[in-house]
Formats: C-alpha cells, structure tokens, sequence
C-alpha cells in the first residue's frame, strides 16, 4: 500500500515537473504553476480517473511549500507596504459590494443554467473558500461532489485566465516566463538556514492561531514582522518559488483522478460562465478604484479575482504586483464570504428544525 502512495506521488510531481519545463520552454506565464497543474490534471484524468479514488499527496509536504510562499510573500514587506495599508479603508468595502454581486450573478448562473437546486447553488456560487464552502454546502444539504468539482474548477480557470489575460492584452509575457524574479540578491547559506526555521515555527503559528489558510498565512505575518522591524534581512531564493509552484500546481492537478470527461465538460462549461462573469465584475470594480487608490489596475484585478488565496498570491509574486495587499484582500473576502455563509447556514439549519 505504501509503495503504490509513492509511486502515485511520482507519477504527480514526475508529470508536473515535465510540464513546468514544457510550458517554460513554450514561454508560456508562469509556466511552474501552469504547466504543472496541466500535465499533472492530464495524467490523472487518462491514468487514474477509472479508479474513482483520491490520489495521495501528502498535506505535510503540500503545506511546507506553501509555507514558502508565504515567506517569499513576507519578505517583500516594507514600508512603502505598510503606507499602501490606507488604501484598504477604500478597497475593502467595495469588496463587500462586489462579493455581494458576484454571489447574486453567479447563483442565478448554477441555479438556471447549471439546473442545480438551490442550496447547491448557493454555496457554488460563494466567490471564495473552497473548503469551506464545501464543508458548508454539505452541512445545509448540498451536492458535495457537485460542490467540490466546481470550486475547484473555479480557481483552476483564474489562476490560468488572469496571466493570460495580462498577456493578451498588454501583448508581454509575465511571470517568471519573462525574467521576473524576486531574489533582491543572491541567497546566501543565511538565507537557507533562516528559511529552515520560519517554515516550521509559521506552519506551528498558524495552526495554533487557526489562522485561515494557516500554512500561507503563518510563515507570512512571522517573516512579515521580522523583515519589518530589521530584525532580519531574507533574501528569498528564487528558485524555491519555482519549486513551491511545481508542488502546488501538481498537486490541484492531480483532484482531477476522481472525475469523469463528461463532468469535467459541464463544470468547466458552467465554470467559464461563473468566472467570466465574475472577473467582468472585478474588472468593473478595479478600474473604478484604480482613479481613487494609489493601486495598478493589475493588482486591483488580482486582488478581486476569486482565485484561492495561495494561487492568487502565488500569481502576485509572479507578475511582480504587490503581493502582501492582494493576500490581505483575498483573505478578506475569504472570511467575509465564509463567515456570511456560516450564519445563513446556521440559520437554515435552525429554522429546519423548528
């Protein structure tokens, strides 16, 4: 039994990692995430999607390189971040205006064009928190597998959408693809040994706090303080980004093992609509905002798109946009949309029983 975990576990980061080199031979936007998560989602859906099981892949080694996403993102604050901060006094409620349009639309999209029933549509059309909305949604009598399958298509279609998007329309490359890097210098055997102790005492902090997407968000605020206050100096290695998306993208590729071409197709169809029409609205907002915050277009979109917040952070460190602001905007619309949703739920769920 061990030895299949494995040996499925190689298979992931074995087709992943020939699709990252693909994609960045092929100059595609950040081709580590992209091109892993693609190659990984094919094999898994040719090789395993027969057995209906779950592939294995271990969370320990998923939330560690997620951990290092949240140091990198920690070591880009400073203080012109720390000024940026008044702008969320703006940013933030608009967010609330737009999540409470993007649910209105996107409800009516899974309810009269998806056909599901209302509850399942209610909770498919929650604009953050896959988990959680999963969780929920089967908590108030809703299609789990349905629940599942399209949040993650979801997050599947911005993360790829947005750079190509950017790519598109302002006719460059992004991301690592171009040459961006976020090395300040050269990471020195420093670096590593700091790195070696952040990861774990963040994944610890962030598990005691129960902080959301606690891998991400614990290293993040503890490298945050120190690199703030001086106490260190951390130049991230660049590589290990490139590393932490290959893990993360073959990991989201390889959930595709438990579906079907045909329930693929349908959630992909309904999922293109949801998202299109979503980025339209976060679209609308950014440009909005863009004439009231010191804020590019760029990192207003990717701080409105409904991506899950570890991808979307990872695409901020890509396209080199700010990435300490986008995270605390999608952390914030992760907990508003979960929180809202936990009341309703709780009181469904009380007016069911009385």
């Amino acid at each position: 039994m061990a030895m299949k975990k494995y040996l499925q576990l190689a298979v992931i980061l074995g087709s992943g990692t020939v699709g990252a080199l693909l994609a960045q031979w092929l100059g595609l936007p950040i081709p580590f995430l992209l091109g892993s998560m693609a190659m990984s989602a094919t094999v898994s859906l040719t090789t395993f999607s027969r057995t209906g099981e779950r592939l294995w892949f271990p969370a320990r080694l998923r939330h560690v390189f997620i951990a290092v996403i949240g140091i990198m993102i920690g070591t880009t604050f400073n203080a012109d971040a720390l000024n940026a901060a008044s702008d969320l006094a703006i940013t933030l409620p608009a967010m609330v205006l737009f999540l409470a349009i993007a649910q209105i639309v996107n409800f009516g999209i899974f309810r009269r064009i998806g056909g599901f029933d209302s509850v399942t549509a209610k909770y498919a059309a929650m604009p953050g928190g896959l988990i959680e909305a999963v969780s929920l949604g089967e908590k108030a009598g809703g299609d789990v597998e349905a629940l599942s399958l399209q949040h993650f298509v979801r997050i599947v279609l911005v993360i790829v959408s947005v750079p190509l998007l950017f790519q598109l329309f302002t006719g460059e490359i992004v991301g690592s693809a171009a040459g961006k890097t976020l090395e300040r210098a050269a990471a020195e055997w420093q670096d590593w040994m700091l790195f070696s102790v952040l990861m774990p005492i963040g994944i610890m902090l962030g598990s005691l706090l129960k902080l959301p997407a606690g891998p991400l968000i614990g290293p993040l605020v503890l490298t945050a303080i120190f690199q703030a206050t001086g106490v260190i100096d951390l130049n991230g290695p660049d590589m290990l980004v490139s590393v932490a998306q290959l893990v993360v993208g073959s990991a989201l590729g390889s959930n595709f093992a438990r579906s079907t071409p045909r329930r693929l197709l349908s959630a992909f169809s309904l999922g293109v609509l949801s998202v299109g029409a979503t980025l339209a609205i976060a679209s609308g907002f950014a440009l909005l905002l863009e004439r009231a915050v010191p804020m590019t277009f760029e990192a207003l979109l990717i701080s409105f798109a409904p991506g899950g917040v570890t991808e979307m952070s990872l695409v901020a460190l890509s396209l080199g946009v700010t990435p300490v602001l986008v995270t605390t905007h999608h952390l914030f619309r992760i907990i508003l949309t979960v929180t809202v949703a936990g009341i309703l739920t709780g009181r469904t769920n009380h007016i069911g029983k009385g």
